[in-house]
């Protein structure tokens, strides 16, 4: 019950604030007011959950993050390739593929560990 007298009072004092400091404060004190509102409704939600014994939610993973570093690979592949192959021959070209290929293999390997 409190803290719907906290948000009653919080409402009362951005009508007067806003009666006080006129309308070109009024976006302001209506984004101060809806971000306290939303801090109390995301406590009331955390303190249910937590009185239910409903366990934490847990941001969502992306399930599939070796698409955007394979495309990536590929799309600085292609051009790195030319470059390197022109100015340094095949060393610059065994070079550059195998920064790409230590790349997605660190990639690989934090995936991997992530799962166990």
């Amino acid at each position: 019950m409190q803290d719907y007298q906290d948000i009653r009072q919080d409402m009362r004092a951005t009508v007067e604030a806003r009666r006080d400091l006129g309308p070109e404060y009024e976006t302001a004190l209506i984004e101060s007011f809806v971000s306290r509102l939303d801090a109390t409704i995301a406590h009331r939600v955390r303190a249910e959950m937590h009185a239910a014994g409903a366990p934490g939610v847990r941001p969502r993973k992306n399930s599939n993050g070796s698409i955007p570093i394979a495309l990536g690979s590929m799309g600085i592949g292609i051009p790195l390739t030319a470059i390197a192959a022109q100015n340094a021959g095949t060393a610059g070209l065994l070079l550059a593929w195998g920064g790409i290929v230590a790349i997605n293999f660190a990639h690989a390997l934090s995936r991997w560990r992530e799962r166990d």
